[in-house]
């Protein structure tokens, strides 16, 4: 079994392609804090969506953004200036937001009650 669940922040905006067929794929990072560390170590993982997926990666997430995916771990070997190498992607099977979306709203620049000073003697009554 080749299962993979990793949660965590976006580390770049998702880069949305499609092939000659336009089937759509999209390539991003995540890192992923490790849970027991002392010292705050993160991972960093390359993840591959495909199909819809990739849409809705690309449509709805950006650099920062917190998710958990699910999905397969997947080696690629290739050869550059006679030098075999080997990289590994996470291949997306399903994607899940841990952030809502008035959560990354109130990120802006939005009123907030406590930043306003409070005078007593303003109030009319």
């Amino acid at each position: 079994m080749n299962k993979i669940i990793l949660q965590g922040n976006l580390t770049r905006d998702p880069d949305l392609k499609y092939f000659r067929d336009e089937n759509a794929f999209s390539r991003v990072g995540i890192a992923v804090s490790r849970r027991f560390s002392k010292n705050k170590e993160v991972d960093f993982f390359n993840l591959v969506a495909f199909g819809k997926t990739a849409e809705m990666l690309s449509k709805y997430c950006k650099k920062g953004n917190k998710v958990l995916i699910e999905g397969r771990l997947q080696t690629n070997t290739y050869e550059k200036d006679g030098v075999k190498h080997t990289s590994y992607d996470v291949i997306v099977d399903n994607l899940y937001f841990c952030e809502s979306a008035k959560k990354e709203a109130d990120k802006g620049d939005s009123y907030k009650p406590e930043d306003m000073p409070f005078d007593p003697s303003d109030t009319p009554f």
